[in-house]
């Protein structure tokens, strides 16, 4: 694959010091771009162009995040729909399976983030799995990777519609027919990702933080004070295969933002704060989910519903359901805006347009942005059921997104120097593994999902009927 196959931005990126930075993880300094005969040159990574370019005077600047907004969007982007099935998990592998799950998921998914960020300093051109894609595999790897990553993402928003409308039929006692609350779900989501760049996203972010954070503790809290009576609580559970890993899987699918990790580096003003992003998000969502989901077990037993809000009496339940209306909302945004702006880029990079505020690069914003929605409200009412929908979409991508293709990035930056020290050959031992995570969560959870979506029956696509 030869780099100049890359759409040529405009400008020049600034010069980051990656060197240090990638060495200290085990990855190598400098790589030849392909590796196939033509191309043996060695390309320093400062003589690649980032896709936005040199932005100065620029009517839109997209590298503007500071550290913390970027650490914001990712935690508003992780932490909504995933923490609301944790509690079931519990239910059904047991408290220990839980959290030991729990925690070794969360370790994993810092590792495998850190690496994106290793990959992305070698390579400042990505902006998104579509451009590792080529990276790895050439013209055909940008269009696979890059349809896997809309499609993912497109998903991921279909979900955010389907809990809008389970919000909607809690807070009115289905008022009205539910696909009502999925048109007005499709207007609202597709007027809050208009603004074009993740630094303005990021103070929704903020909202959707207190939103989902203050939803949960007044589940917990209620739950506390009036628990349920009668329930069971089992410390190790032995359920059939599908049914348990169907459950992991909703674990893969909380801590499986990375799909969007890769925007949002290349939006921050500096590229090298990412780590302190990650970690913070990583700390605050291993935190609240082990927290959330024991403690709601807890005090639900198994009588706890997925999503988990609905547990509570019928009042708590509606006002939960309220105060997590704006994480619902907020965290569907944050994937409609990395999937508008792959679209957006991949038709107007290296043009006057990426930049503008003129007829041509507004419009195309606009029908991009209604577009992608509309195709998600249409999932969202053809297939009723959350946490199925969850485990499918989680074992066909996230299990590549944030196990197995990370694992793949580093392989190839280390590429000659697999066993070259100790610590290489830990580090290549840790990526192998997850790459065979990424394998085993992709076959074996699709198989889980399809069996437990095959047998369920609840839920009717485009029914006006109650899904609360």
């Amino acid at each position: 694959m030869h780099h100049n196959e890359m759409p040529t931005p405009i400008g020049h990126p600034p010069q980051y010091d990656q060197e240090k930075s990638v060495d200290d993880f085990g990855a190598i300094g400098s790589v030849p771009i392909a590796d196939d005969e033509e191309s043996n040159t060695t390309m320093k990574e400062t003589e690649v162009l980032d896709v936005f370019g040199n932005e100065d005077g620029a009517d839109i600047q997209y590298k503007t995040m500071t550290w913390w907004q970027g650490a914001m969007i990712m935690i508003a982007e992780n932490i909504s729909l995933g923490i609301l099935s944790l509690p079931a998990v519990l239910k059904t592998i047991g408290l220990v399976g839980g959290i030991i799950a729990i925690l070794l998921m969360g370790i994993i998914t810092t590792y495998s983030g850190y690496t994106l960020w290793q990959f992305r300093m070698k390579y400042p051109q990505v902006a998104s799995f579509g451009d590792v894609g080529q990276i790895l595999m050439g013209k055909f790897g940008r269009e696979l990777f890059g349809f896997a990553y809309v499609t993912f993402c497109v998903f991921c928003m279909a979900s955010h519609v389907l809990t809008f409308i389970i919000a909607m039929n809690t807070l009115t006692n289905h008022g009205t027919c539910s696909i009502v609350f999925g048109v007005v779900g499709l207007v609202l989501f597709t007027l809050l990702t208009i603004p074009r760049t993740m630094k303005n996203v990021s103070f929704l972010a903020i909202a959707s933080f207190i939103s989902i954070l203050a939803a949960v503790m007044i589940t917990m809290i209620a739950l506390g004070i009036n628990p349920i009576e009668g329930r069971n609580l089992v410390d190790t559970a032995h359920p059939n295969f599908p049914t348990a890993f169907n459950s992991v899987s909703n674990i893969v699918f909380a801590y499986g933002g990375h799909a969007a990790w890769l925007s949002f580096i290349s939006e921050l003003r500096d590229p090298k704060d990412y780590p302190k992003a990650l970690i913070t998000l990583q700390c605050v969502d291993t935190s609240l989910y082990l927290v959330a989901a024991v403690v709601i077990y807890y005090f639900a037993g198994d009588m706890v519903t997925s999503p988990a809000l609905s547990s509570a009496s019928p009042l708590v339940s509606k006002i939960a359901w309220g105060i997590a209306l704006p994480t619902i909302i907020i965290a569907g945004v944050i994937f409609g805006h990395v999937t508008a702006k792959y679209i957006y880029i991949r038709l107007f990079a290296g043009t006057k347009h990426l930049h503008s505020r003129g007829v041509v690069a507004t419009s195309s914003w606009f029908a991009i942005i209604f577009g992608i929605w509309f195709v998600a409200w249409i999932l969202a009412e053809s297939i009723p059921n959350f946490s199925n929908l969850l485990g499918f979409v989680a074992a066909l991508f996230a299990s590549w997104f944030s196990y197995g293709l990370p694992g793949i990035m580093w392989l190839y930056i280390a590429k000659g120097t697999w066993f070259s020290s100790p610590k290489k050959i830990f580090l290549f031992c840790c990526n192998v593994i997850l790459v065979l995570l990424g394998i085993i969560i992709c076959v074996v959870g699709l198989y889980a999902s399809g069996t437990e979506l095959a047998k369920d029956s609840s839920g009717h696509s485009w029914s006006c009927a109650d899904n609360s």
